[in-house]
């Protein structure tokens, strides 16, 4: 999708350094985002593999896993999992080009969301490269289906994505949350919204070599009809906020911004992938426009604050901590 308040194409401004856990192989691992002045897009450079083979685009067409997180791999087999939010955090402050040096085989989950990730990039800045941003403009409804899950790419004068999740007999039940994402939307609504997992599959996911690195302090743990978080919610849907803040990582890969209406029911990282498939395939359903053009041509500005939709079982203030759901 789209954080279009800029319609040229950026970098950092400088290197930023991050060192955290791995949420799925517990692994401690240092990443740094670095400056990168050609127009090749998101760059992982894995730096304990042999040298030459550690280079891996963060596209759709290396996406190599799905289970719990989304995973790249290159030629040689070498991957980077879990990259999905660091992925929205670039894509939500404006980045179109970085190289991500990493240590080790999965990026940090830090506090299990976006924003240390979006908060540094927002507090180093980025640089314009003076060459125009392209897009993605969606013209015509491409959709995947696996059941009663499904994902669409829709015809929309500005990005937004829709999602709603169902997750009946818990806490979480049923939600829904709508986002225009232009100007300061990523960063003022989603990118604070953490992980969660459910308490009685823990120990089935660590059997798997799954959640190695999972704790209350990087995702929201729900047991039946509460919480175990001590601090409870950052957001009364911060659930479908996260899903949100998935598929807008998962989307980035598509290596340019999407002008659309991405809607998504009880979809994940598996269906987001076949939806990139299909995107691909379908070059009659879109084209590719600079921003510039694109608001020349609709007259839209894409630069306009954002608007928030949101429905859920419970709208309560953004800054509410649940009662009671705590052990």
């Amino acid at each position: 999708m789209l954080a279009a308040h800029k319609i040229e194409q950026r970098t950092l401004r400088q290197a930023i350094s991050f060192v955290g856990v791995g949420l799925h192989s517990g692994r401690m691992t240092r990443l740094t985002l670095r400056p990168n002045q050609d127009s090749n897009g998101i760059l992982f450079q894995r730096s304990d593999v042999e040298n030459g083979r550690g280079l891996i685009a963060a596209r759709w067409y290396n996406v190599s896993d799905t289970r719990l997180s989304t995973t790249i791999s290159n030629e040689y087999g070498v991957s980077v999992a879990t990259i999905e939010h660091l992925m929205a955090a670039l894509a939500g402050c404006g980045v179109d080009n970085a190289l991500i040096d990493i240590d080790g085989p999965e990026v940090p989950i830090m506090d299990g969301s976006a924003e240390p990730f979006a908060t540094s990039i927002e507090k180093y800045g980025t640089l314009s490269l003076k060459v125009p941003r392209n897009a993605i403009w969606i013209q015509q409804p491409i959709e995947v289906r696996d059941g009663d899950k499904h994902a669409l790419l829709l015809p929309a004068r500005k990005p937004r994505i829709t999602l709603s999740i169902d997750f009946p007999d818990t806490l979480i039940g049923a939600q829904v949350y709508s986002i225009e994402l232009v100007n300061e939307a990523f960063v003022q609504q989603l990118a604070r919204s953490r992980t969660f997992g459910f308490a009685q599959q823990v120990e089935a996911l660590r059997d798997q070599g799954l959640a190695l690195g999972g704790s209350l302090n990087n995702a929201i743990l729900v047991d039946g009809d509460r919480i175990i978080n001590r601090g409870g919610l950052r957001y009364a849907d911060e659930f479908v906020r996260h899903k949100v803040l998935d598929a807008y990582g998962d989307l980035a890969l598509a290596g340019v911004p999407i002008i659309g209406h991405y809607y998504g029911h009880k979809s994940g990282h598996a269906l987001n992938k076949r939806l990139m498939e299909k995107l691909f395939e379908s070059h009659s359903s879109w084209s590719y426009v600079t921003l510039g053009e694109y608001e020349k041509m609709m007259g839209v500005s894409l630069h306009e604050g954002a608007r928030k939709t949101s429905t859920s079982r419970d709208d309560a203030p953004d800054n509410l901590r649940v009662a009671g759901h705590s052990r």
